[in-house]
């Protein structure tokens, strides 16, 4: 891996009283990487971004972002970062415009370089057409695109995004996620949580947060391959979901999903497939030959859950 270290966490942890949300997370982030934490709701995720932002202190542990301890000096990582957080930093009232006339203050940006700064944003992020439309009128996809450019104005080293698209429209977070992908392209180091398993596979790099706890991590392509990452098959019945039932009670069996018209059945060794296979044909359903497939995500993250 290339490119300096731009987020460095060491045993990060957070109590909330008796309750661990996160729980000893050590990893590294990269300059240009996009770097995705995945997991459920409640995993931790959120938590371990508002550390990293300086907005919420560690319990124990330490972090470090663009080279400033997070706990010690959090006023200097908050100056240089972007951070989008899952609840709406937008105000009903205030224009597009005046978002980002505001926000560019916020950075201390007047004048010539206010112009500039949000005629360049405006214009990247395609809200030309937009600028003297309230922010309460505006859809979903747009208004994550403002709450966006209103944290890239002073041109942040490093970008924390929290659940960036979440409730919006499909065709709306795949051009968001166009928008990462450039700005990666271009330098920018981009952490993000999500628990979309598809956006997932633009990251460079992955965690898969589960309990607070790190359970694994890789590129995409890293974490199917895996050598402890199982076997997954697929098999199509118009019984799968019958099917489904009798394959989560079996003992070998790691996680089984349904995809559609497929079911996805993840087994520790190749020499199982012939007891899945014994085990439905036992119960009547006709099953022949299954492919070994590359699993998904989401089959890798199930997986590795059930290992634990």
């Amino acid at each position: 891996m290339t490119g300096r270290t731009t987020v460095l966490a060491e045993a990060l942890t957070r109590r909330f009283g008796s309750f661990v949300a996160v729980d000893a997370v050590s990893f590294e982030i990269h300059a240009g990487e996009i770097w995705g934490f995945l997991g459920p709701n409640g995993s931790g995720k959120s938590t371990t971004i508002r550390m990293l932002c300086g907005v919420l202190e560690p319990s124990s542990g330490r972090a470090e972002v663009l080279g400033f301890d997070v706990a010690r000096d959090p006023e200097s990582v908050k100056l240089r970062i972007g951070y989008m957080s899952q609840g709406s930093s937008l105000w009903n009232d205030l224009t597009v415009d005046e978002h980002l006339r505001f926000y560019a203050g916020l950075f201390g940006l007047y004048g010539a370089q206010e112009r500039e700064a949000v005629d360049e944003w405006v214009g990247r992020i395609g809200l030309g057409e937009r600028r003297s439309q309230l922010a309460g009128s505006l859809p979903g996809g747009f208004r994550k695109r403002l709450a966006l450019a209103c944290t890239l104005l002073h041109r942040p080293q490093m970008l924390f995004l929290d659940e960036p698209t979440a409730g919006v429209d499909p065709l709306s977070r795949r051009e968001f996620w166009d928008i990462i992908v450039r700005l990666a392209d271009e330098g920018t180091t981009v952490m993000v949580t999500t628990h979309y398993l598809d956006e997932a596979e633009h990251c460079t790099q992955l965690a898969l947060l589960y309990g607070g706890r790190i359970i694994a991590r890789g590129s995409p392509q890293m974490l199917k391959h895996a050598p402890n990452a199982g076997v997954t098959v697929e098999i199509i019945s118009p019984k799968n979901e019958e099917i489904l039932d009798v394959v989560e009670d079996l003992p070998f069996v790691r996680s089984a999903s349904l995809y559609g018209t497929s079911l996805h059945v993840t087994v520790d060794r190749d020499e199982q497939i012939a007891g899945l296979i014994t085990a439905l044909n036992e119960r009547g359903f006709g099953i022949g030959d299954v492919p070994v497939i590359t699993p998904t995500l989401e089959d890798v993250f199930a997986s590795s859950v059930k290992t634990l």
